[in-house]
């Protein structure tokens, strides 16, 4: 079995529970380091990586291992260009780091698990704003207290308002197409928020949609994804299926996507179609992470 079939649901609240300890202890690191002096350069796609960036990835990637031992990783400081297996752990340490380098509260940590093709459990923490979602079967948001989940709550996402949407979108990274597609729905407010947080506020009812057409990377998006979907949401590539993971021949590339509350809207929406680029040649060589079929182990 491959997918969410393979684990029960049982499992699949466990590992995502387990998940949200992890993010949120890297959340501390990211802590220390925000408004502060915080060592960073320019990858050579022009996005930062910092010293935060780093030491939060060693932490998960330590915690994985002992939690999960011998279950493949992709993460996109240290392992971006290590192959997908049937079942692995997809990463980002610190997502938004521009805005977090800027002082803003607007970032993340974003950890999931994929099985085939598609994230069964996952965990987005929010250290700027004391947050964090975890979602194995069920989508959970609790409050972060002393590095570590409170008590969770269960979260839904919400029907689309009569009175009209609240858009989510980024302050870095506008785009006409993306403006295109946000003009044929009812959107009666936009807000600016960074990262990967606005998954996390669609699944807990506070918003409506976040369309990207712009590029991003599977890192960014999977564990908002499953949050959003555990919520009763969706997010939709061109065509309306689902965000396919493990893209290791694509560089991890998504395409144009929109994360919706209410699946109803996404018959509404005419995203881009086209795919992601395929990586250049080079770029996936190295740091290969031994691929696990297994399960993960239960925490």
């Amino acid at each position: 079995m491959t997918g969410a079939a393979a684990f029960s649901e049982a499992e699949r609240g466990a590992v995502a529970a387990a998940l949200a300890e992890i993010a949120c202890a890297a959340g501390e690191i990211l802590r220390r380091y925000h408004r502060g002096p915080c060592p960073h350069a320019l990858k050579p796609d022009g996005s930062p990586s910092s010293a935060a960036d780093l030491e939060a990835e060693h932490l998960i990637l330590g915690a994985l291992a002992g939690r999960f031992p011998g279950l493949a990783v992709v993460a996109e400081e240290t392992r971006h260009d290590a192959p997908a297996s049937a079942c692995f752990f997809l990463v980002d340490p610190l997502d938004g780091t521009r805005d977090f380098l800027a002082g803003t509260p607007d970032y993340s940590v974003n950890i999931a698990l994929i099985a085939g093709d598609r994230p069964v459990a996952a965990a987005l923490a929010a250290p700027g704003i004391g947050r964090v979602w975890w979602a194995g079967a069920a989508a959970v948001e609790a409050a972060v207290t002393g590095g570590r989940p409170g008590p969770g709550r269960a979260v839904r996402a919400r029907a689309a308002p009569t009175a009209g949407l609240v858009a989510l979108g980024s302050r870095r990274h506008g785009d006409p197409e993306t403006a295109t597609c946000l003009a044929a729905l009812p959107v009666a407010e936009t807000r600016a928020v960074g990262s990967a947080l606005k998954f996390g506020l669609i699944a807990a009812g506070e918003a409506d949609v976040y369309v990207r057409c712009g590029p991003t990377m599977e890192w960014d998006t999977a564990a908002g994804d499953h949050l959003v979907a555990a919520a009763g949401g969706c997010v939709v590539a061109p065509g309306g299926g689902p965000i396919r993971y493990g893209r290791f021949a694509e560089g991890y590339r998504n395409g144009p996507f929109a994360a919706l509350g209410d699946p109803g809207l996404a018959g509404r929406l005419a995203l881009p179609k086209r795919r992601p680029a395929s990586a250049p040649a080079g770029v996936l060589a190295g740091g290969a992470v031994r691929a696990a079929e297994s399960p993960p182990a239960k925490p």
